[in-house]
């Protein structure tokens, strides 16, 4: 199984490793994503424990977390298949991505690339993805990395005492691969 894919314009996607702890910092200062983890990244010894994490999800099969990076080795972001169940072939893909690296198409061709690998290295055959329908650009990210919107959870999502409807988007292994439009 592959741990390091090239996308397209220079960009790879590699495991996580334990040298990765100040980007992990530098990533998690973004009041966007404190959405993105359960506990605070506040601390190195936080990092470290997502690290961790991340590793140990890889090594059980649970989850698959590669980080974004630029051909400088900069990290862009987080793509992962999580919720693995080989039985039905199916995962639920997330991602985020560093300030500097939104609206510049980073998080669909990590997505696009993403799917490819798990279809191809995992052997599954749906990977599903949602999104609040407060984040369009969510959306753009999902439509442009070829999944096609499913239909809507009410909702599902609470934050800080708010419940958030879902859109629910999924990619199957037989769909035609996306063009390449950027989000």
């Amino acid at each position: 199984m592959r741990d390091h894919c090239e996308t397209s314009a220079g960009l790879a996607l590699r495991r996580w490793t334990p040298g990765d702890v100040q980007a992990v910092l530098t990533a998690f200062e973004d009041p966007v994503m404190s959405r993105q983890t359960v506990e605070p990244i506040t601390s190195r010894s936080a990092a470290e424990r997502w690290l961790t994490d991340r590793t140990d999800q890889w090594a059980s099969g649970a989850a698959y977390a590669f980080a974004v990076v630029d051909a400088a080795d900069l990290v862009l972001g987080n793509v992962s298949v999580g919720a693995v169940n080989h039985r039905h072939g199916t995962g639920w893909v997330s991602y985020w991505t560093t300030p500097a690296a939104r609206g510049r198409g980073v998080a669909s061709r990590a997505c696009r690339t993403l799917a490819r690998w798990s279809f191809d290295d995992l052997g599954l055959f749906r990977l599903e993805l949602g999104h609040r329908l407060d984040n369009p650009a969510s959306c753009k990210v999902a439509l442009a990395a070829g999944f096609a919107a499913e239909g809507i959870e009410r909702r599902k999502l609470e934050y800080d005492g708010a419940r958030y409807d879902v859109e629910r988007h999924a990619r199957l292994a037989s769909d035609d691969e996306p063009a390449g439009t950027e989000a």
